[in-house]
C-alpha cells in the first residue's frame, strides 16, 4: 500500500507544550488519543476548548481543561486535575518508561476519564475517574511535559460515540453486534470464543490420529501427533499402527501427561511424581519434566511440605518455551516444531484445494480448529469435510489463504511491504469469514499502519459492508475525507463506494477541500459511476445530447439526496453565474434552487446568513488558502505569504522571523546562505553544493514551511543567480517526514533556464498536486552546464504556489 510510512517523532521540551490543529477532538468533550511515550516523568496530556500558544503551559493555565500526567512525582504516581486543581492522586499507576517507547491511550468522554497502555483503546483499562460537573466542550489535546524531555510518536485522535464501548471491542475482534441484538446473544458469542482452546480437544476424539494404552485400562485413550509432537520428541515410527502402549503407565499419570500439554497444568498426588517424571522424560516434554524434578526436590528436602495423598498442582508458566499466539501462554508448545510441520507435511490429515488454482497445502485439522469456529464445525459436524481429507473452497484468494494458513502455525502475519497491497484486503475478508480474530487485529493494524491515500478506497469497498470492522471503515472515512481532493481525481474507484460510504464522506466533519467546486464534481462523477475524471462542464455538455436517466441511470434520485452538501455560497460569484446558465439547472430544481440562493446570498453581501445554523453558509474547518501563481517574483507564493506572518504585517524574511527553515545540501557558508535564496534579491553567487546520497552525486536546497502548515503545491518559481551553471536534469519533490520523497515535477534535459538571473515557472499537474506537504526540495539530479562545478545548485529565489492550510 504505497512507500514505506516512517514514524512521526515529537519531543517536547521542559516546561513546554505542543499543540496541533489537528489534534481535536471530532465532537467537543468526546474523543480518544491513542499515543506512544518515552520519558522519564510527567507525561502530561491537556484537553482544553482552544488551542493553546506556542509558550502555553498547563501551570499558568487559567482557563477550563483536564490534565492527565503519566508518571507524576518522579514517575511515581497519576494525577489528573480540573482547571488546575488536582482531583485524583494515585500511586503506581500508568507509570513512564525511559528505556523505550510505551503505548498508552486517554479517552474523555463527557467527563469520564480513561486510562490505559496499549496501541488500541479500552485494552488494558488501569485507571477511570467521572467528574460530577463535566466540561463537554474541551476538544483540543496538547502534549506537554514537566522539568524533563518527552518524546512522542503515532500519536492519533479518535472518534468516541454512544456506544464507544461496543465499537472499540473489536479491537479484540469479538464479533461485532448490531444495537438491537440481545444481551444474551452477545454473551454467549463471547463465552464460545472464550472458551475455546486447546483444552476442548483433550481426550477428544475429533480430529484425533494416535491413541494410548495404558496398564489397567481397555479403553484408548485419543491424542493428536501434531499436538504431543511440538510439545515434546514422540517417537512415533515406533510402531505401525497409530497405537502407543504404556503398560507400566497408569491412567492418572497419562492423563496428568496430557493434561500438561493441552491444558497447561495438571494435578497428580506426590506417589505418580516420579512416573509423571518418567513419562515426560521419555518423551521429551523437559519443561513437564523440570517442573517435577524441582517438585520432587522440595519434598526430599521438607517432606511436611505436602501431605500424603494431597494432590501437588503443576504449571508451566515461567517456561522458556516460545508460545503459540492464539494459546493459552502457559502451553508448552514450540512454535518453530509447528512451523516445521506445516513445512514438510508430517503428521497431516488434511489436503486443502482452492477452485481454479488446485492443490495448495497440507495441514492439520486440529490447528485449523483451534485458530477457528468455524472451521472446527465444518471439519467435524458431520458436514462432507468432516469425513474426508480434502477441502475445497471457492471464491477466495489461493495466496490470501495461504498466508492464513501460515499465520495459523507462526502466530505472524508474515508478508513484505510488496505483497501488502495485494493480499492485505483478501485476507482480512478471509480473517472475517472464518473469524480468526488474532488475524484481523494483525490486518487491522497492517492495512492502519500502511494506509494511503490510494489504498482507502478498496478498503472502504472491502469493509463496508462488515459489521465488524466499523473502527476500520470510519478511520477510512477520515483519511478519505482530509484527502478528498486526491482521493476523488487521482483514478475513478471512488464511484464504486456505497451510498451511505460515500454520503457519510461528504458530511465528514474533516472533509478538506480546496473549492465547493471539486465536491460538486465528485457528486456528479459518483452519480453517473463514470469511468473517467471529468468536471461538471463536461457533464453539462452531455446533459446536452442525453437524458439525466440515461447520463445517471439508478443513481439519478441521489442526485436531490446529496446536492445540498455542496456549499454553493462558498463558491466565486463567476462561477455562481456560470452555474446558472448551465443545463444542470434547468434539468435538476434542486440545483437552480441552491445555485440561485448562494448567487442572491453574494449579491446581498453579508457576512453571516440569516440562518446561521446551515452549514451551507460556514466556512470548512479544514480549509486551504489558494495562494496562486500570476508571474515570476509576484507576492503570492507561500514563502513570501509566510514572510507577512501570514498576512498579519510587513514582509519579513521568513528564515529571520523562523517561519520556515530553509536547509542545503552542503554546509552553510559565504555562497551558501539559507536566508538569501529567500531574500528576493538578487544574488550573484549562491548555491547548495554536492552530497553523496546513497551512492550516488546529488545537490539540493529543502524548504520546511513548518509543522502546522502544509501545501498542496501546484507552480514553482526559481531564479538563477549570476552563475552559468545551469540545471537540466532536477526535480521538485516533496515530503511529510524528510525521508520519503514524492516527485512533483521531474525536469530531464530541460533548457528553459539559459541565462543568469532568469526566472522561470513551472506548473505541477496531475494528482501529485492534490497531495499536501510540509517540506519541499530542488534536488539536482544531473551535472549543470558548469564544467567545473557542475553539481553545485546555483539558484538566488524560490517560490511556490498553490493551497495552502
Amino acid at each position: 500500500m504505497g512507500g514505506e510510512k516512517h514514524k512521526r517523532f515529537l519531543t517536547v521540551a521542559p516546561f513546554e507544550c505542543a499543540w496541533r490543529e489537528e489534534l481535536r477532538f471530532r465532537e467537543a468533550g468526546r474523543g480518544c488519543i491513542a499515543f506512544e511515550a518515552f520519558a522519564h516523568n510527567d507525561v502530561t496530556l491537556v484537553f482544553r476548548e482552544q488551542v493553546g500558544s506556542q509558550h502555553y503551559h498547563y501551570k499558568m493555565d487559567n482557563s477550563p481543561n483536564y490534565t492527565v500526567i503519566l508518571g507524576s512525582h518522579r514517575n511515581r504516581r497519576l494525577k489528573i486535575e480540573v482547571d488546575g486543581k488536582p482531583v485524583v492522586d494515585v500511586e503506581g499507576v500508568g507509570l513512564c518508561c525511559s528505556s523505550s517507547f510505551q503505548s498508552y491511550w486517554v479517552s474523555v468522554y463527557d467527563g469520564l476519564i480513561s486510562i490505559g497502555r496499549g496501541r488500541y483503546p479500552f485494552q488494558n483499562l488501569v485507571f477511570q475517574w467521572l467528574d460530577s460537573k463535566p466540561n463537554c466542550n474541551v476538544q483540543y489535546v496538547g502534549l506537554s511535559s514537566w522539568d524533563k524531555h518527552v518524546g512522542y510518536r503515532n500519536i492519533n485522535v479518535l472518534p468516541l460515540t454512544q456506544h464507544h464501548h461496543s465499537l472499540w471491542n473489536q479491537i479484540d475482534f469479538k464479533e461485532y453486534q448490531e444495537e438491537n441484538d440481545s444481551d444474551e446473544d452477545r454473551v454467549d458469542l463471547a463465552d464460545e470464543f472464550a472458551e475455546w482452546g486447546l483444552a476442548n480437544f483433550l481426550e477428544n476424539w475429533d480430529f484425533s490420529d494416535i491413541y494410548f494404552v495404558v496398564d489397567g485400562n481397555t479403553k484408548a485413550i485419543p491424542a493428536h501427533k501434531v499436538i504431543l509432537g511440538a510439545s515434546g520428541d514422540l517417537l512415533f515410527s515406533y510402531t505401525d499402527e497409530n497405537i502407543i502402549r504404556l503398560p507400566s503407565t497408569t491412567y492418572p499419570v497419562l492423563h496428568a501427561f496430557l493434561e500438561y500439554i493441552y491444558v497447561g497444568r495438571t494435578n497428580i498426588v506426590e506417589s505418580q511424581l516420579s512416573p509423571l517424571r518418567d513419562l515426560s522424560l521419555k518423551f521429551q516434554v523437559l519443561s513437564l519434566t523440570k517442573k517435577c524434578d524441582e517438585i520432587i526436590g522440595r519434598f526430599k528436602t521438607n517432606k511436611k511440605l505436602f501431605d500424603s495423598g494431597t494432590k501437588v498442582e503443576i504449571t508451566c508458566s515461567g517456561s522458556q518455551v516460545q508460545q503459540h499466539a492464539i494459546l493459552p501462554h502457559e502451553l508448552p508448545i514450540d512454535v518453530p516444531k509447528l512451523k516445521q510441520f506445516f513445512v514438510t507435511h508430517q503428521h497431516s490429515d488434511l489436503n486443502i484445494y482452492i477452485e481454479g488454482h488446485g492443490f495448495i497445502a497440507k495441514s492439520h485439522k486440529i490447528i485449523l480448529s483451534l485458530w477457528s469456529v468455524p472451521f472446527a464445525k465444518m471439519l467435524s459436524n458431520g458436514m462432507m469435510e468432516s469425513n474426508s481429507s480434502d477441502v475445497s473452497f471457492s471464491d477466495v484468494s489461493a495466496e490470501a489463504f495461504l498466508v492464513m494458513l501460515q499465520f495459523m502455525y507462526s502466530g505472524e502475519l508474515m508478508v513484505d511491504l510488496v505483497e501488502v497491497s495485494s493480499l492485505i484486503i483478501p485476507l482480512l475478508l478471509l480473517a472475517d469469514q472464518f473469524s480468526i480474530m488474532p488475524l484481523q487485529r494483525e490486518c487491522c493494524r497492517c492495512i492502519l499502519e500502511y494506509l494511503t491515500e490510494d489504498s482507502v478506497c478498496p478498503i472502504l469497498q472491502a469493509v463496508s459492508s462488515i459489521a465488524s470492522y466499523k473502527l476500520l471503515e470510519e478511520t477510512c472515512k477520515q483519511k478519505f475525507s482530509m484527502h478528498f481532493d486526491y482521493c476523488t481525481t487521482a483514478s475513478t474507484e471512488f464511484v464504486l463506494l456505497c451510498e451511505e460510504t460515500f454520503k457519510d464522506i461528504l458530511q465528514h466533519a474533516d472533509l478538506t477541500v480546496t473549492s465547493e467546486e471539486k465536491v460538486l464534481d465528485a457528486i456528479l462523477l459518483w452519480c453517473m459511476q463514470s469511468p473517467e475524471i471529468c468536471g461538471w462542464a463536461a457533464i453539462d455538455e452531455l446533459l446536452m445530447s442525453s437524458t439525466p436517466e440515461q447520463v445517471f441511470k439508478g443513481r439519478l434520485p441521489l442526485i436531490d439526496i446529496f446536492l445540498p452538501y455542496v456549499r454553493f455560497p462558498l463558491m466565486p460569484l463567476q462561477l455562481l453565474q456560470m452555474l446558472n446558465e448551465s443545463k444542470l439547472c434547468s434539468v435538476f430544481p434542486i440545483f437552480d434552487q441552491l445555485v440561485m440562493e448562494a448567487i442572491n446570498f453574494a449579491a446581498i453581501g453579508m457576512t453571516t446568513p440569516v440562518n446561521n445554523q446551515n452549514v451551507r453558509f460556514q466556512h470548512r474547518r479544514s480549509s486551504f488558502k489558494e495562494l496562486q501563481y500570476i508571474c515570476d517574483g509576484d507576492n503570492n507564493g507561500v514563502i513570501y505569504f509566510a514572510g507577512t506572518s501570514y498576512g498579519e504585517h510587513q514582509w519579513l524574511n521568513p528564515v529571520l522571523s523562523k517561519k520556515i527553515n530553509v536547509t542545503a545540501s552542503s554546509p552553510a557558508s559565504r555562497y551558501t546562505d539559507s536566508k538569501a535564496l529567500v531574500s528576493r534579491t538578487y544574488q550573484a553567487t549562491l548555491f547548495a553544493g554536492p552530497r553523496i546520497e546513497d551512492g550516488r552525486t546529488c545537490a539540493w536546497w529543502m524548504i520546511d514551511i513548518g509543522q502546522d502548515h502544509q501545501l498542496m503545491c501546484n507552480y514553482y518559481t526559481l531564479r538563477q543567480d549570476g552563475s552559468n551553471a545551469y540545471p537540466r536534469s532536477w526535480a521538485l519533490q516533496g515530503s511529510m517526514d524528510k525521508e520519503n520523497w514524492t516527485n512533483l515535477r521531474v525536469h530531464e534535459n530541460d533548457q528553459t533556464i539559459c541565462r543568469r538571473g532568469q526566472f522561470a515557472s513551472w506548473p505541477i499537474q496531475g494528482p501529485s498536486s492534490l497531495l499536501p506537504f510540509r517540506f519541499f526540495r530542488v534536488f539536482l539530479m544531473g551535472p549543470t552546464t558548469e564544467g567545473s562545478t557542475s553539481w553545485n545548485l546555483c539558484m538566488c529565489f524560490i517560490e511556490l504556489y498553490g493551497y495552502f492550510h
